[in-house]
């Protein structure tokens, strides 16, 4: 069976540059341990919050909410990206992961990414948001992406060397179910 790859993204701008770096970043992890990768016109499994969340504090579940909440707790990966509010993610993320019960994310491998104006948020990933998915029950087998705006149009290069270094592991944590474009010889040129 294949592991499915989900992006979640906690940024309350529809269409974000978060967004778009998320989703760029489950693209080249699917590439290197042998999932389809997902592409601008079909980005795969994406909840983007931005568009939930007049329903995260409603009285009522809505049907949206609860299908973004099954989409996450399913997901074999889990890109759990935020661009940087305060020194930490946004409350957007936080409201929507509040949601989830318990060790909800029990044998998910989750890959935490913030965007960042200032590299003095660098730890901000590892000290907040890294906790805050280990607490769910995901495993965590990588350091967390620390994505500087001034990186962002440098994107491509700067997550093929990301996802190089974090596949084997995100490969291993999957336990083989996945394994690395590199092995598998359909690495993507440099």
């Amino acid at each position: 069976m294949s592991a499915s790859l989900v992006t979640v993204v906690g940024n309350p701008r529809p269409g974000s540059r978060t967004l778009q770096a998320a989703v760029a970043a489950t693209a080249a992890i699917a590439a290197r341990i042998g999932h389809p990768v997902p592409d601008g016109r079909d980005p795969g499994d994406v909840v983007d919050l931005s568009g939930l969340a007049p329903h995260l504090f409603a009285p009522e579940p809505a049907p949206q909410l609860e299908a973004a909440v099954k989409l996450v707790t399913g997901a074999s990966v889990l890109v759990v990206a935020s661009p940087t509010y305060k020194g930490t993610y946004t409350g957007l993320l936080k409201a929507f992961l509040d949601r989830l019960p318990p060790d909800a994310l029990a044998g998910t491998v989750a890959l935490p990414l913030l965007v960042m104006g200032h590299a003095r948020h660098s730890l901000a990933v590892e000290v907040h948001l890294r906790p805050l998915l280990v607490e769910l029950g995901a495993t965590v087998p990588t350091p967390g992406l620390a994505l500087l705006e001034s990186d962002l149009p440098e994107l491509d290069g700067v997550l093929a060397g990301w996802a190089d270094r974090v596949a084997p592991q995100v490969a291993a944590a999957l336990g083989g179910a996945g394994r690395t474009a590199e092995a598998a010889g359909t690495a993507p040129p440099a």
